[in-house]
């Protein structure tokens, strides 16, 4: 039987680590029960019709359709990757079970495969066609050839056999469409941010305080004492909150918890402390940041991006200039 290739996304990385730690790939709609119980793709529009009658016709038959694939389509010996944003990382694997309904693996997640997870990439690493190819918003499409082949290469794993991969699916509601281009924007945003040096970063992190109305004053470079940005509404610290930033550009290395100690110790009485990982943050510094004495909050490279794309329109020209941005208008109806 040939190879077909899946992307199975885990709504947004939310519930990633599950399915690396648990070794599976699954889908929600578990209101839909056992899907193994639905033997044509007839029976899953009907089902599914009975359970989300307020489903646009378009829709319900894309999702009808995502789950018939999920359930009869996929096969053992069938490639499959997953992504996770707050990581970049797609991590890739096989398909190495039948179809498994299981309530109590995941939380509203019963219908699942099992998987052998082979290798990672880092979304770095790909080319920007293959980005876009694969930042659809769909739960589940079909990967194409070219896509898989620089997936493989660039985890190191080369294999001889070909795969015979069936035509990536295309969503058919314009509201996915807009999603799907929304997620690619996203991504393409952080990206951008990636490519910014770390004095850049330091005056990124001010533009978006600016732009929310504080005043500003960025570290000269060299020697800081653990803070990067200092702002306050008079710009003086007479007034508060004073905020201290500190602003750590480093993709590939998360920050541990007496990195944030470091900080921590450099902010007095009544100061509210902003840090700014690309890198984000380990659980220990999470827990740390949780039970601090002082106001602390933790920012990493996706809610970074968050902050730019709220608060852009009021960016003044420098921050215009370090991250140009353009506004895309999409139909209301």
């Amino acid at each position: 039987m040939s190879q077909k290739t899946w992307m199975v996304r885990c709504e947004g990385g939310l519930i990633f680590e599950d399915f690396k730690q648990k070794s599976v790939v699954a889908v929600g709609w578990f209101q839909m029960g056992d899907l193994s119980k639905l033997p044509t793709q007839d029976d899953f529009k009907a089902k599914h019709q009975a359970i989300y009658p307020e489903r646009k016709p378009r829709a319900m038959a894309a999702e009808a359709a995502l789950l018939f694939k999920f359930a009869q389509v996929i096969q053992p010996g069938d490639a499959v990757l997953t992504y996770d944003r707050s990581t970049r990382a797609y991590l890739i694997g096989e398909v190495v079970g039948g179809f498994e309904y299981n309530t109590k693996l995941i939380n509203e997640y019963p219908n699942l495969r099992r998987v052998k997870w082979t290798g990672e990439v880092s979304r770095d690493q790909l080319s920007i066609s293959t980005r876009n190819s694969l930042g659809s918003t769909l739960t589940l499409f079909a990967i194409n050839a070219e896509v898989w082949a620089e997936l493989k290469e660039k985890t190191g794993k080369r294999n001889s056999k070909k795969a015979d991969l069936p035509t990536p699916d295309e969503p058919e509601d314009l509201e996915q469409i807009k999603d799907d281009q929304i997620d690619k924007a996203f991504e393409l945003i952080k990206d951008k941010i990636l490519s910014l040096d770390p004095r850049q970063m330091e005056l990124l992190a001010a533009a978006i305080l600016r732009a929310m109305g504080y005043k500003t004053k960025v570290s000269k470079i060299g020697p800081d004492q653990g803070v990067d940005v200092f702002a306050s509404p008079d710009g003086l610290g007479f007034e508060d909150p004073r905020i201290k930033v500190q602003v750590k550009h480093r993709p590939n290395t998360s920050i541990s918890e007496p990195d944030l100690g470091s900080f921590l110790n450099a902010l007095n009485s009544g100061e509210k402390g902003l840090y700014i990982s690309t890198g984000g943050f380990t659980k220990d510094a999470k827990l740390s940041a949780k039970h601090a004495n002082v106001a602390i909050t933790l920012v990493d490279l996706d809610q970074l991006a968050e902050l730019v794309i709220d608060h852009y329109d009021k960016f003044d020209t420098e921050g215009r200039d370090l991250l140009p941005l353009v506004r895309i208008y999409w139909p209301g109806e």
